[in-house]
């Protein structure tokens, strides 16, 4: 390993966003005070032709506005790569902030010449109930990372970086050959850095790196977020292959998800048509112990450090279900969906 102890690269922060009004201009005040020299510091805003008022918003800020006319995230931010000129490459979302000390956080990874690719923790910006829930979740809304580590691949589920809160040497990028801008839907960065990593690069992990995100307020919209995931997930098998990791483990998800299915279908018709009570009392098994065994779990790890909110965490397993479904649904949809036929 070796280190740069006076490693002070220009950084390019990329902001993609569409019809972010309602969000983008707390992002752009803290942005604006980062810590960190002004001379090596730009931020590109790539806009995906908002019909709100997001342009106007981010016009008032010294900040740089491109548009870009194709669907995407990864189309905006590989505009953004191809429009920045730092040496270390930032990304955020629109419906994020971020601490003073961020860019210094993340800069102190890339002393390592090794690392290619750092990527940080998302904690909620409000203290709703569904924020809480995604925080503490077993299955947590956005990536949050208990411990610095540092990996030279990929471990689906959640051992890679988020899009929000993420960063890239230039050269790292470039080498890899930018974003899949096929993958439109959720999981939209993670090919790329696992393509980052297969080429010899170091991947670090860090809660130190820290964002505070605006998550979803509301059960449906939440619900619909894990949908779209799901469908990131079953695109990857016929954009990327199965050589993916992630194209792996997003078929195994899918495939025990179908099984489960199977099994619960094939349960409630034997015990319609027999009467047996083994049959339902199967049946009631199967849908009934994983919810269970999530508040067991919950109760357990959540208990001693949430006095007073035992019955606030009794319902985050019944959520985890529900989008464990939307994912795993949105997943069969893509991957069964037919595919579009070129003009």
């Amino acid at each position: 390993m070796s280190k740069n102890s006076g490693f002070l690269p220009k950084v390019s922060v990329i902001v993609p966003v569409k019809n972010g009004a309602a969000t983008i201009r707390d992002l752009l005040d803290s942005l604006m005070q980062l810590e960190y020299d002004k001379g090596k510091l730009e931020i590109v805003v790539v806009d995906g032709n908002s019909v709100d008022k997001t342009c106007e918003i981010v016009s008032r800020y010294p900040v740089r506005l491109l548009t870009e006319e194709r669907p995407g995230l990864n189309a905006a931010r590989n505009t953004g790569i191809k429009n920045s000129t730092g040496e270390i490459i930032v990304f955020t979302d629109s419906d994020c902030v971020v601490p003073r000390n961020w860019i210094e956080r993340i800069i102190e990874n890339f002393q390592d010449t090794e690392v290619g690719c750092v990527g940080g923790s998302t904690k909620g910006y409000y203290s709703d109930f569904l924020s809480r829930y995604s925080d503490e979740s077993i299955i947590p809304v956005l990536r949050r990372f208990s411990k610095r580590e540092v990996l030279s691949a990929i471990k689906p589920p959640l051992k890679y970086p988020a899009g929000c809160n993420m960063a890239i040497r230039r050269e790292v990028t470039e080498k890899a050959g930018f974003f899949n801008e096929n993958i439109v839907y959720g999981f939209d960065e993670d090919e790329f850095v696992e393509r980052i990593c297969k080429n010899g690069n170091k991947m670090v992990l860090d809660p130190e790196v820290m964002v505070m995100h605006k998550h979803r307020s509301t059960i449906l919209n939440l619900l619909k977020q894990n949908f779209r995931y799901g469908q990131g997930i079953g695109s990857f098998p016929r954009t990327v292959g199965i050589k993916s990791e992630i194209s792996r483990w997003g078929l195994a998800c899918i495939v025990g998800f179908l099984t489960w299915i199977s099994i619960i279908s094939s349960l409630a018709v034997h015990a319609v048509f027999t009467l047996s009570l083994i049959s339902l009392t199967a049946l009631l098994a199967v849908i009934l112990l994983p919810p269970i065994a999530l508040i067991l779990i919950y109760t357990y790890h959540n208990a001693r450090n949430n006095r007073g909110k035992i019955a606030e965490i009794m319902k985050y397993p019944f959520i985890d279900i529900a989008r464990s479904m939307a994912f795993l649904v949105g997943g069969l949809y893509q991957l069964l969906k037919p595919k579009a036929r070129k003009r």
